[in-house]
């Protein structure tokens, strides 16, 4: 049985060295692309952890709100305003803000992001905050994210081991005196681009630690549930209707849009991992159509005799272009499988959200393949130059 090998194929693999460099060139181009994207997920899945852990319908937050970890506080008499409406079931106010943490082994101090809520009314839907609410409706006892970032110190560690409440200082940013609180249980909600680890503690030992800077009646976010069966997005248009305009009111989805919006296109993060996406596609571009000039530019006699002995120019761009093809494949393949392990070790280091998902896979290995084809495209002009004349 005979086998007719592409010529495309016999080409590329002539020369094995370059070949293998090839590949290698795309296949750092497709980590870089898989790493710059899944950074850029993670960006956004950390930042809107918090408001998808939110149990609530509706959400009020000051006018002059841009993002969670950015104070913008309201008046709680708004959030109070908005339960006499129809619909609306119960509310639940929420403190947010960034303290220092003393780290209890080494003494240093580290930012860490205090959520504030009201025990009897608890806004976040967590799996270990059932068995701990308890805990902290007791004054100055506070919940440690376990998957806090390692520079607070092993504090979730200990308390596993030992079991025992752990006396930690807080300090509010312009205070010279720390505020001692218990660690009286975990649970897990994770870090962030702006956050390095998080407390849960409830509204009233917010206050005390935050006593200079904060009064009851400033609040970050107001929850509100609404009653079964009720059409969401109308009673959004009737508060937004009737509530004063100092106030903004957003669905869950609407929530973490706004979010997201304000990392991608307001925080230089975002802006910088746009620009490296486009960036690593354009030198991506580069590196393949010098594989392929440099290909076209070695072979141009063999290129040339094709076209004397009659084959045409549609035939030889077909080569190329096959030839960008089992390029972009054989590059992707192994920066699949490499990237897979950064994104591995990356969200075991850290414990942002890198995962590989189906939408990842599929961007780059389009990019991938798109990057090949232009560069083909681009390559196309030194092929068309081949002259049988030139060699005869």
């Amino acid at each position: 049985m005979n086998f007719k090998i592409p010529l495309a194929w016999l080409q590329l693999a002539q020369n094995k060295v370059r070949f293998l460099a090839a590949v290698a060139g795309i296949t750092f181009i497709v980590i870089l692309m898989f790493t710059q994207l899944g950074f850029q997920d993670a960006l956004y899945s950390s930042a809107i952890r918090v408001h998808h852990s939110l149990q609530g319908d509706l959400f009020l937050v000051s006018s002059q709100y841009k993002s969670l970890t950015s104070n913008q506080s309201f008046s709680r008499t708004r959030l109070y305003q908005a339960l006499g409406f129809n619909g609306v079931k119960s509310i639940s106010p929420m403190y947010l803000g960034f303290a220092k943490f003393k780290n209890p082994v080494n003494g240093e101090k580290y930012s860490i992001y205090l959520i504030g809520v009201e025990p009897g009314r608890i806004a976040l839907n967590l799996p270990e905050m059932e068995s701990n609410l308890d805990k902290i409706k007791i004054p100055d006892m506070v919940l440690f994210d376990q998957k806090s970032r390692s520079e607070f110190g092993p504090v979730a560690e200990k308390f596993k081991s030992e079991n025992t409440e752990q006396i930690v200082e807080i300090f509010a940013f312009n205070a010279v005196k720390g505020y001692q609180v218990k660690i009286g249980g975990l649970f897990s909600l994770g870090p962030s681009f702006g956050v390095d680890g998080n407390l849960i503690v409830s509204d009233s030992t917010f206050l005390r630690i935050f006593q200079n800077n904060r009064t009851s009646e400033m609040i970050d976010v107001g929850v509100i549930i609404l009653d079964s069966g009720v059409e969401p997005q109308k009673v959004l248009t009737n508060l937004q209707n009737n509530l004063s305009n100092d106030v903004l009111i957003f669905t869950k989805q609407e929530f973490q849009d706004f979010e997201k919006k304000y990392w991608a296109t307001r925080t230089p993060i975002g802006f910088i991992f746009n620009l490296m996406l486009v960036m690593c596609f354009i030198i991506g571009i580069v590196i393949v159509y010098q594989i392929l000039y440099s290909n076209i530019s070695t072979q141009i006699t063999a290129y040339a005799t094709l076209k004397a002995i009659g084959y045409t120019n549609k035939y030889l761009l077909n080569v190329v272009f096959k030839q960008a093809l089992i390029l972009a494949v054989l590059g992707y393949i192994p920066g699949f499988i490499i990237s897979s392990c950064i994104y591995s070790f990356t969200a075991k280091t850290t414990n942002l959200p890198m995962r590989m998902n189906l939408n990842n896979i599929l961007i780059i290995l389009i990019s991938t393949i798109l990057m090949s084809t232009v560069s083909g495209l681009l390559a196309m002009n030194k092929l068309r130059s081949a002259d049988p004349a030139d060699i005869f």
